[in-house]
């Protein structure tokens, strides 16, 4: 995972354009991106990936986009999928992508708050 200054730049600016409340965190070599307390996407490699589940995936699938790679083995990780990159050039475009990346996290965040209660 590396991600390069300009790059991260360019996409926390342009994510501010669709998106409150935005905050970056380096780990790992890549960039945690989140909107609030929910962690929405992911830079890695110079490649925006967002979080998806059954309500999104199908969004990125019918752009042909692929699920995030970390690992040399090509194994995907099928909870984050590359952004089409023209969508970061046009805020009204981008914006229900990125709402959408942000309900998926903050219902994920809500389940395993939930689960920690339990286990109480």
């Amino acid at each position: 995972m590396s991600v390069s200054d300009s790059y991260r730049t360019f996409v926390l600016e342009q994510l501010g354009r669709a998106a409150q409340r935005l905050r970056s965190k380096s780990m790992f070599g890549g960039v945690g991106v989140y909107s609030g307390d929910h962690f929405f996407a992911l830079i890695d490699n110079d490649t925006l990936f967002f979080k998806v589940d059954d309500t999104n995936r199908h969004d990125f699938m019918a752009a042909k986009m692929k699920a995030w790679s970390p690992f040399e083995d090509g194994k995907e990780m099928k909870g984050y999928y590359e952004l089409p990159a023209e969508l970061l050039e046009d805020p009204d475009e981008l914006r229900p992508w990125v709402e959408k990346a942000i309900a998926v996290a903050a219902k994920k965040k809500k389940k395993k708050t939930l689960a920690k209660r339990k286990k109480r």
